[in-house]
């Protein structure tokens, strides 16, 4: 059984490398093509710079789009508390950074501890 090609739009990843930011953009959605149109920051564009250079970065840009040149790099993005390192997959070209990582634990509740209700004489202090 052969491999599935991975395809943006109906372009394989080595030509999506070869466009420039404008026919890029044009394959983009509504929201990313926006804010490549209006042209990038300064830092987004270091970024891009510094992704091109070195293979991990650490960053706080979680609203930068994922360009075709940042795929198979490792990016550690921060997520308000810690970097999470990430290698970009294929898929998340289009997406923002922020979306791979996520700002928020999952809430584990246990027993109540001690003073956390009114019949505390009823739950064991361990």
């Amino acid at each position: 059984m052969a491999k599935k090609v991975f395809t943006y739009k109906g372009k394989t990843l080595e030509e999506l490398q070869k466009l420039s930011m404008k026919e890029l953009s044009a394959l983009m959605p509504s929201r990313q093509r926006r804010k490549i149109h209006r042209g990038l920051k300064e830092e987004e564009k270091a970024l891009v710079e510094k992704i091109k250079k070195k293979n991990s970065v650490k960053t706080h840009l979680r609203d930068m789009i994922v360009l075709p040149s940042m795929v198979g790099k490792v990016v550690r993005i921060h997520n308000g508390k810690t970097y999470q390192a990430i290698t970009i997959p294929q898929e998340a070209i289009g997406c923002y950074l922020g979306e791979l990582v996520l700002t928020r634990n999952r809430v584990m509740h246990t027993s109540p501890g001690v003073g956390a209700t009114k019949s505390k004489s009823n739950v064991s202090v361990k």
